[in-house]
This record gives structure tokens, sequence and C-alpha cells, in this order.
């Protein structure tokens, strides 16, 4: 820069210099030892990986959830001597509602002809005079009702209706499978907070090793008048690069696991005749990802270098 530049556009520049050869000395360090590298972003990739993949696979069977809940029923039992015109007319007004979205009418006929399918007791049922069952109302809930206590209110208000007999919901597996859901979500985050500590740990102690190393270079620097900022300045980007690249690795664990796991969910979705098609990390994740593996990498390296650096100079 030109003796006329600003003294603070010059320190600025000088600044931005500093770090980006900083940088780049330090990836190139790296690159010169690949084994080392490798198996330090391994180990923490493999620690940000685990609960990045709990985390999408619970988000999965989240929405696999909501999309059976859409398909499960209310089931409103009418009273004996209501006939299908009966049911007809209720269901009709049931339609109406807001928070229905659709009515079903099972008919007598139809009810016992699936009863005589899934009991297995069609030869007790040709002994019957007549048909027992009673007409049967099958309530979907509209989609923006969640599972919980807006389904429970609907189906207590359903069941006070005038010729309904009783009324029962036939997904109540879903309110425990969210549970369920939930819990694995805590327990992940719990997971996720135990190796993140794990990667600050990893990627302390590469870079204590470093330091050792690199003992009699950082004396040099010292003596020369370095001050503590840049001599800290490499391990820093050191710890940087370290967990950008373990964040790199750890977004294509992640959606290798997705990728492996598509053709088994497949076979068990296919039993309940559904299909759900296994979404990895979006943007949005794999740059939080990215992001918390660097921001580990370098509050790692902050405080090995912190602590080990004191010991050789007064930084």
């Amino acid at each position: 820069m030109s003796n006329r530049t600003p003294r603070w556009l010059r320190r600025v520049g000088t600044w931005a210099g500093n770090h980006r050869r900083a940088a780049t000395e330090t990836l190139d360090r790296l690159i010169r030892a690949p084994l080392g590298t490798l198996m330090t972003v391994a180990a923490i990739a493999i620690a940000l990986a685990l609960p990045a993949t709990l985390l999408v696979s619970t988000d999965n069977l989240e929405g696999l959830a909501g999309d059976w809940r859409r398909g499960a029923a209310l089931s409103l039992f009418l009273s004996p001597e209501l006939d299908e015109a009966a049911g007809e007319r209720l269901a009709a007004a049931l339609r109406s509602r807001i928070d229905i979205e659709r009515v079903a009418v099972v008919s007598r006929a139809d009810g016992l002809a699936e009863f005589r399918e899934y009991s297995g007791l069609g030869g007790a049922i040709d002994q019957l005079p007549g048909n027992p069952l009673p007409v049967v109302l099958a309530v979907y809930p509209a989609a923006d009702l969640s599972p919980g206590e807006d389904v429970d209110a609907l189906l207590a208000g359903l069941a006070a209706l005038p010729g309904v007999d009783f009324a029962q919901a036939d997904a109540q597996w879903v309110k425990r499978l969210q549970a369920i859901l939930s819990l694995l979500r805590e327990g992940t985050w719990l997971l996720g907070g135990m190796l993140a500590l794990g990667v600050v740990l990893v990627v302390g102690n590469t870079i204590r090793l470093e330091i050792e190393n690199r003992r009699d270079e950082i004396l040099v620097m010292d003596l020369v008048g370095a001050t503590g900022t840049f001599i800290r300045r490499p391990f820093i980007y050191a710890g940087a690069w370290y967990g950008m690249l373990g964040g790199m690795l750890a977004w294509a664990l992640v959606d290798t696991a997705i990728w492996l796991l598509q053709r088994p969910v497949d076979r068990v979705a296919a039993l309940y005749e559904a299909e759900l098609r296994l979404v990895g990390l979006d943007l949005h994740q794999s740059l939080a990802l990215l992001a918390l593996g660097t921001l580990l990498g370098m509050v790692g390296s902050r405080i090995a270098a912190g602590r080990h650096l004191q010991r050789l100079r007064p930084v």
C-alpha cells in the first residue's frame, strides 16, 4: 500500500495478511502430515456424525408419524337402531367442520365382511341370526391437529353427539411413538453435548502434541519478540481446520448412513402399506454442522494453546 493509504486501512491489510498467511501455512502443514491429520479428522467426524444421524433419523420418524396420523381415524360407533341413512346424514354434518378432514361411512355389511376377514371367526359368524354390528363413522381429523390434546378434545366432543354410542381413537400408538421420539431427541441432544466435549478434548490433545513438537520454534519466536497472539494464531487455525474437515467428513457419513438405511426402511414401511423417503441434512443443517465443527475445533485449540504456551513463555 502507498503512503497515502490511511493508517487504519494499512493496519487492516496487515491484520488480514497475517491471518491469511497463518491459515494457508497451517493447512499446508496438515496436508504434509496426512496420516495424523486423517486420524484426528476421523475422530471428530464420528463424534459429530453420531448425534447428527440420530437427529436426522428422529426428524424422518416424526414426519412418518405425522403421515400415519393423518391416515388414522376416530371411529364413531353409532347406536344400534340407526341405519346407514342416519349415518350418512351425521357424516354430512361432520364434513362441514373445519377440524375434520373427511368422514367415511362403514356400513353394517362392510363392517361384518371386514370382521370376517380379519377375525378368523367366519364359521361362528355364519351361525348368527343377523348382523350385530352397528354403523361406524371413520372420522379423519384435520392435518393441523396434534395427536395430543387437540385430537382428545375432538374425540370427547364427537362421543357426546346424539346417536353416537361410543367413540374410539385408532391412533393411540402415534401418541406413544411421538413420546418416544421426544425422549429420543432429548437424549440425542445430551449425547451430542458429551460428544462435543469429546471433540474439544481431541483437538486440544492434538494441539498440545503439536506445541510440544514445535517447542524450539516457539522459543525462538519468543526471543525475537513475537507476541502471544502471533504465536497462538497458527494453532487456533489448526483447530479450525481440524473442526471444519471433521464437519465435512461427518456430513458425508450422515448422508451415507441415510442412504444405507433407505432399503431396510422401505421394507418396514411396506408392511404398513406406507412409503417413506429418508431425507438427509438440508442446507441449513449442513452449514450448522460445519460451523459447529469449526467452532469446537477453535475452542479446543484455544484452550490447549493458552494453557501449554503459558508453560513455555508468558503469553
